[in-house]
């Protein structure tokens, strides 16, 4: 499941894929899966990425990762468009704008910036 994840770029790492199926953000019908499970073709597969819900129907099984060009043609992208929209929302929002000469965020204003758009580092 993990290899699978990671080669058709879910995931960036296979790492990252293997622990989001250890933590039970990625399923298959409703059920978490462990990163050893097999993939079949024809599998509705729900994968929690960051802060986007990913629903994908597998087509196709590979051995090895693809680039990103060749990925679209192992599976079938089912996400509602409600999810691609929290991403486009994220990248839009504005970052940290502050009033012209503010000057340097305090120790408190950086508190409250991380508590808002939360750790990024």
């Amino acid at each position: 499941m993990d290899k699978w994840l990671w080669s058709v770029r879910l995931f960036k790492t296979r790492t990252l894929a293997s622990e989001a199926c250890a933590a039970g953000r990625v399923c298959i019908n409703n059920l978490p899966v462990k990163p050893a499970r097999a993939v079949h073709v024809g599998e509705v597969i729900i994968a929690v990425t960051g802060e986007m819900t990913r629903t994908v129907k597998v087509l196709a099984l590979l051995g090895t990762r693809v680039g990103a060009k060749r990925a679209p043609e192992y599976f079938e992208d089912l996400t509602p468009a409600s999810e691609h929209e929290k991403r486009r929302e994220k990248a839009l929002a504005p970052g940290g704008v502050r009033p012209k000469g503010a000057g340097r965020p305090t120790k408190r204003d950086r508190r409250l910036l991380q508590s808002y758009f939360g750790d990024e580092n």
